[in-house]
């Protein structure tokens, strides 16, 4: 924290570990500056402040303050809503390198949760409260961290693909193989071995597809983009799981865990994701380098 910072200004601390939740959240007030995030200019109106206030709850390392210090939880607007059916869960997690989390109501009024947030008693009684919460879907091992604790505080099923299944070896539902696999009526788990040998995306309603860390939508190239300078597996792999896959993926909205979330007609997508396939061809292994990723 600078010290010509004013009282009355909000800021980033030293904590910040640069995983860009928080420029997702309030993108033109927060930034990277020297490898960082850091607020730009302070907020205009009470929306503003709410960007402010919603990237603040979401922080896993709780680096965004406002001017007194202190969160306050009454402004805490998790779960976000994102339309009708999805929510954001906010309240990020270290223990998933900050990855984003979600919320998908079914018909019925249960609830999926995709990969998970820091983990809270509270934050679990909050979730419930949209409705009896069925499974947990992991995306891959990086993103494990939570899944037990909440399944089990929830009554509900963890599901994880066998390619990743030492990171969570107690899970109740294993995914195999790299054919997709109805879960549930609507939602479909699509195998995507590359990130890690276990990556799986989920695509719900033919409207919504869960990526996890395989892709994500870009700030900087305004388009669909593979990280492949943190894709631990292979590359070589992501690229022949795209080429099998992108085939049959029918989405709207794309809802990574990490990177920016994005609406797009689903021809779009399409279009988008026959080119990123193309791309990912022409990509070759190369050292694991989490600044040369394009957010």
């Amino acid at each position: 924290m600078s010290e010509e910072r004013s009282e009355d200004e909000w800021y980033v601390d030293e904590r910040c570990t640069n995983c860009d939740v928080a420029r997702q959240l309030a993108p033109g007030l927060i930034g990277e500056v020297d490898g960082r995030s850091a607020v730009l200019r302070q907020p205009r109106d009470r929306a503003e402040a709410e960007l402010l206030h919603a990237a603040a709850h979401a922080c896993p390392t709780r680096s965004v303050r406002p001017p007194s210090g202190r969160l306050d939880t009454a402004q805490d607007p998790f779960p976000m809503a994102l339309d009708d059916t999805v929510y954001l869960c906010g309240h990020n997690s270290t223990h998933t390198a900050g990855a984003n989390s979600y919320l998908l109501r079914r018909p019925g009024g249960t609830v999926m949760m995709v990969d998970t947030p820091r983990w809270s008693t509270a934050l679990a009684t909050r979730y419930e409260t949209l409705g009896a919460v069925t499974d947990v879907l992991l995306t891959h091992r990086d993103h494990v961290a939570h899944g037990r604790r909440y399944a089990d505080r929830l009554g509900a099923r963890l599901w994880i693909h066998e390619g990743d299944l030492d990171a969570a070896p107690d899970a109740d539902r294993v995914l195999r193989g790299t054919g997709p696999t109805e879960i549930a009526e609507g939602v479909i788990a699509h195998p995507l071995p590359g990130h890690t040998q276990g990556s799986v995306l989920f695509v719900a309603d033919e409207r919504y597809c869960f990526s996890g860390d395989s892709f994500y939508w870009s700030r900087t190239t305004q388009d669909i983009e593979v990280a492949e300078s943190v894709t631990w597996y292979s590359i070589t792999e992501l690229a022949a799981s795209l080429s099998r896959t992108v085939g049959r993926l029918r989405f709207e909205w794309l809802l990574p865990g990490h990177g920016d979330r994005r609406r797009l007609p689903a021809d779009e997508m399409a279009r988008r994701l026959r080119r990123l396939t193309a791309r990912t061809r022409e990509l070759r292994p190369r050292p694991i380098d989490f600044t040369a990723v394009r957010w």
